[in-house]
């Protein structure tokens, strides 16, 4: 199957926002965009339940709709339009893996620049094989682009552990935007490093010294690999939910990991990638890893 950037729509506003986020990522990426609509069908002897002609025209409306407005905006996009009468979930996460970005829209709680993640997103998100990225509605002026750009993209590390999949993301996603990756490393200080009148100033710096060096040691090989994409590395000695959140704020993307493997007792996907998908107020791209 050809390379593709695939948007899941449900009819919401915040669908549409992400949609428009996918005929970006996919323009910048050189591939066309695939509409998908996915939806149970109701037995037809249910009472009370809309029969399967009227499902199936909102359904294609849905998708219609979607696909007019991206074409008039996206001009010479390559665009494709289906429906699957499955599984919502289900139906993502095959879509998923024939595509090399998923992208699906969060709602925003009224004024509060929050996430509100269903547990159709939250399935995906943490089952998908391919990233995931998540795109809240938009709140802005009459004639404001969606996504004005000129930000950076941000890349969430914890060091410990493999990091190539999430890395490569993050320097592609900023050498097509031809923006600065900003990788942040943040971990909480340990009791340790506390005195009783506060923190250590000699603990914490040689923690985040300590921290700096390793964050340089990972990013190495990908300046290297990239000489056009500048580099902000910044060490956070705080709640990493915190300053991932933080550091999302004016960004054009925030990339997280997601391990494909967690232990059975464990969340599918982390408390600080749980925070930023209900926190963030950017696109938020959750890419699993080993």
């Amino acid at each position: 199957m050809e390379p593709v950037v695939t948007v899941g729509l449900d009819g919401s506003p915040e669908s549409v926002t992400a949609a428009h986020w996918a005929a970006g990522e996919a323009r910048l990426r050189h591939v066309p965009l695939r509409l998908v609509h996915a939806w149970v069908m109701a037995p037809p002897a249910t009472a009370g339940v809309q029969d399967a002609d009227v499902q199936d025209h909102w359904a294609t409306r849905i998708v219609r709709d979607a696909a007019k407005e991206l074409r008039e905006d996206f001009p010479g996009l390559a665009i494709s339009e289906e429906l699957v009468a499955k599984d919502p979930v289900e139906a993502l996460l095959a879509e998923a893996e024939h595509s090399q970005v998923l992208a699906l829209g969060s709602r925003g709680i009224g004024p509060m620049a929050h996430f509100f993640l269903g547990d159709i997103a939250l399935d995906v998100v943490s089952r998908a094989e391919q990233p995931v990225v998540l795109v809240r509605g938009a709140e802005r002026e009459a004639g404001e682009p969606l996504f004005p750009g000129g930000g950076n993209v941000v890349v969430a590390l914890r060091l410990h552990g493999p990091s190539e999949s999430l890395l490569e993301f993050a320097f592609e996603a900023a050498r097509r935007r031809g923006a600065p990756v900003r990788a942040l490393h943040s971990r909480a200080l340990p009791p340790q490093a506390y005195a009783p009148w506060g923190v250590g100033p000699d603990a914490a710096k040689h923690l985040a010294d300590d921290a700096r060096e390793e964050l340089k040691k990972a990013l190495a090989p990908w300046q290297r690999k990239y000489p056009d994409v500048r580099v902000i590395e910044e060490v956070a000695l705080e709640s990493p939910a915190r300053a991932v959140v933080r550091a999302a704020s004016g960004a054009d993307l925030l990339v997280m990991g997601r391990r494909r493997k967690s232990p059975a007792w464990s969340r599918r996907i982390g408390t600080v990638v749980h925070a930023a998908i209900h926190h963030a107020t950017c696109p938020v791209a959750v890419v699993p890893h080993d």
